[in-house]
């Protein structure tokens, strides 16, 4: 198997909890930098991974194939920008980037660079996401008329990280949890017709927005409500879809993060089993019917093994740039749409 040299740009959460771990557990990919300022922290983890202080030691290391940016937002597109003109493949963390001219910049580079370029949305190897894309591609709801997607969470006091601060480009929630439930919709219903947002900041302090709902609207007639929010403490729902066929609901979060976070490695013993069933209620026969569906597991190891495949010329990017600016046109037209308070049409 060819090896793909791959250096971490970034240590902090994504860079810890996710990529590092991810790309170190990828057959065909070698963990062999990782940049950070607190090199400390980084051998306590990865001791016989090499340490570098910036993003200038990688893109002069001849060695170094693969650049994976897991730095604040408002870094993603300059340090694209220059590891593609350095001609190595790069994956950026979500979002792509801050604004939306950003990322068209960075695809008309990838295509003069000749190398790769994706972006990490690793929530399409959710398992309830599997699960649910499933239950669509056999019909299981009919023609689906409304689709609900929550990423709640209940952290009532604002921490003192880049994320959450109001002066900072790129933070906050829409910016953070928006590309997730974006991206998912588009990859079931595609692009939609216009866009409804409410974006604002619930918590004291005036800090960056932490609360967003916005419903995306299709010709069809479909609805998607992708809402986030830092102040529900028991709520639980992540998907609510209705069909003319029936109604799926599924509560509780992926459990792929909560792993990573307690340190497991990816792919041990039940990495990324869905513990808790859907509740699926068909219309058959005049009649609602209901059933439990288990879960099909997750892995996000599966978006690293694909981007090693399109390095290597054996299978398409999972992530392009332009699925990544269909996203980014969504957050900039959400936070239009909430600016102005009224519907953006696409």
């Amino acid at each position: 198997m060819a090896l793909v040299r791959t250096a971490l740009v970034g240590f902090g959460y994504a860079g810890q909890t996710f990529h590092a771990p991810l790309i170190a557990a990828t057959p065909g990919l070698e963990l062999t930098a990782i940049v950070s300022g607190h090199p400390e922290k980084v051998r306590g983890s990865w001791p016989d991974v090499a340490v570098l202080p910036d993003l200038e030691g990688v893109l002069a290391h001849p060695a170094i194939d693969l650049i994976v940016i897991a730095t604040p937002n408002d870094t993603h597109a300059d340090m694209a920008r220059r590891a593609l003109s350095a001609g190595k493949h790069v994956v950026v963390d979500k979002p792509f980037t801050v604004t939306l001219a950003e990322a068209r910049e960075l695809a008309i580079l990838e295509k003069q660079s000749g190398r790769l370029l994706s972006i990490f949305h690793n929530r399409r190897w959710d398992a309830d996401f599997l699960t649910l894309s499933d239950l669509i591609r056999q019909d299981a709801l009919g023609r689906v008329t409304q689709f609900e997607s929550h990423f709640d969470r209940f952290r009532p006091v604002p921490r003192d990280r880049w994320r959450e601060r109001a002066d900072v480009p790129g933070a906050g929630l829409w910016h953070d949890l928006g590309p997730h439930l974006i991206d998912q919709a588009l990859c079931l219903f595609g692009r939609p017709a216009s866009i409804f947002a409410d974006i604002g900041t619930q918590r004291p302090g005036n800090g960056a927005p932490d609360y967003f709902h916005a419903i995306l609207s299709y010709d069809t007639g479909l609805r998607t409500i992708l809402h986030g929010s830092t102040l529900i403490l028991d709520n639980g729902l992540r998907f609510a879809v209705h069909g003319d066929g029936g109604s799926y609901l599924k509560h509780g979060l992926d459990s792929q993060e909560d792993m990573l976070k307690a340190g497991l490695t990816p792919g041990c013993e039940s990495w990324g089993k869905d513990g808790a069933p859907g509740n699926l209620t068909r219309l058959i026969e005049g009649e609602g019917r209901a059933e439990t569906v288990p879960g099909i597991a997750g892995d996000y190891r599966h978006y690293y093994a694909a981007i090693h495949a399109a390095i290597i010329g054996s299978g398409p990017n999972p992530v392009t740039a332009q699925e990544a600016i269909t996203v980014m046109e969504l957050i900039d037209a959400g936070y239009e749409s909430a600016c102005q308070g009224r519907r953006i049409n696409l």
